[in-house]
């Protein structure tokens, strides 16, 4: 298999609130109503969950925020500089340092070493017991996670660049660009980490895939190209994160499609549908889950790419990339709700509260339940009743 990539995140500057569903400004935008959020409305009970467990990591948040699982372990961050790791079972905390510097990404780790970047790109790398080990400067801002792992740490920042760092003493060992288009979007975009492979979208609707120790292009793959006479409106960036289950790789992009390669015929394009997401998608075995633009969440056929339902009860609600938990769909909104949905058919189960504000890191998928990363900067766990 043969693959190649480099990242780039050009601000929108004035233009930002024109994709507001990407960007967080208000969604509310005329006397008409018509980006109005949703309101919640009562439905039958198909599901009863709770909070496992709360606590809080730091004060602030944000699409950089994701957390990160190892093993039985959750490490998160914060913007305030709370960088901590907790047992995931129950949410005891293992270690919490808190940093002089205010972040705006993490947290990456493999359990040996957990990486974070600082507002001014300053990567910084800790033990696992929460101690600094070094810090390196990234070209440039970052806001997407690190990732961490094949001994390496690598960052995507503002400057079209994806950068690997020794993962034990912090030097750059490699970096990739690329040229990027006039206009890309701040959006969630993140990086997977497969089989010694860092695999990220690009801007212009591509798709890269390096390998992590030597920064060989490995193979690039274009999702959706970009259409329209104007930059706006060719801004078709890939969003959240590519998604494997091996041979598939699936990814989408925003005013694009969302489509599914094979990887084990060295990347060809297996399906495609028109389709807008403005924060990315999920599998499981059968179909492939996306909120669109408007935030109406749809599944796909994940074998030939066919609609099987549309659920828009959400709509303008801000959803976040949703998780797959057992027979379900999760979501989180600007709100503070959690929101469940069948994945059979769309229907929607049930909806917690979980406080906070605005969810805005994507939602993760565990065997004990759904971890949510709030907007005040709380880690909390859903799990059934």
């Amino acid at each position: 298999m043969n693959f190649s990539f480099t990242t780039r995140l050009v601000r929108l500057g004035a233009a930002a609130c024109f994709f507001a569903a990407l960007t967080g400004c208000a969604l509310i935008t005329g006397d008409d109503g018509r980006y109005k959020p949703s309101v919640l409305t009562t439905y039958p009970a198909g599901l009863a969950v709770q909070v496992g467990w709360k606590i809080q990591v730091g004060s602030g948040s944000g699409i950089g925020f994701a957390p990160a699982i190892v093993g039985s372990a959750v490490y998160g961050a914060a913007s305030n500089g709370a960088v901590g790791k907790y047992d995931l079972s129950n949410g005891s905390v293992l270690w919490t340092t808190k940093l002089d510097l205010r972040l705006t990404a993490g947290v990456g780790s493999d359990g040996k070493t957990t990486a974070v970047v600082a507002r001014d790109g300053t990567v910084i790398a800790l033990d696992d017991t929460g101690a600094v080990k070094w810090r390196s400067k990234a070209t440039s801002d970052v806001s997407v996670p690190p990732v961490v792992g094949y001994g390496v740490v690598v960052v995507r920042s503002g400057d079209y660049r994806i950068q690997a760092f020794n993962a034990e003493t912090g030097d750059r060992i490699w970096n990739v660009q690329r040229p990027g288009p006039a206009l890309a979007l701040r959006a969630p975009a993140r990086i997977a980490l497969f089989d010694g492979l860092i695999i990220t979208g690009i801007p212009g609707g591509k798709l890269i895939a390096i390998n992590a120790v030597s920064g060989d292009v490995q193979w690039e793959g274009i999702v959706a190209s970009p259409k329209g006479a104007t930059d706006l409106e060719r801004v078709n960036d890939v969003v959240g994160l590519p998604v494997i289950a091996p041979p598939i790789l699936c990814a989408v992009a925003f005013q694009g499609r969302i489509l599914c390669f094979d990887l084990a015929s060295g990347g060809r394009p297996i399906w495609s549908k028109n389709f807008s997401s403005a924060v990315g998608l999920t599998i499981d075995a059968n179909q492939a889950y996306s909120p669109s633009q408007s935030d109406a969440v749809s599944a796909f056929a994940l074998k030939d790419g066919k609609l099987n339902w549309t659920q828009d009860a959400l709509r303008y609600r801000q959803l976040t990339s949703p998780a797959v938990f057992g027979s379900a769909v999760a979501v989180g909104d600007y709100d503070g709700y959690v929101h469940f949905m069948a994945a059979d058919d769309g229907r929607l189960l049930a909806r917690i509260a979980v406080g906070g504000g605005k969810i805005s890191a994507p939602l993760i998928a565990t065997p004990q339940g759904v971890l949510v990363k709030t907007g005040d900067g709380s880690l909390v766990l859903i799990v059934l009743k």
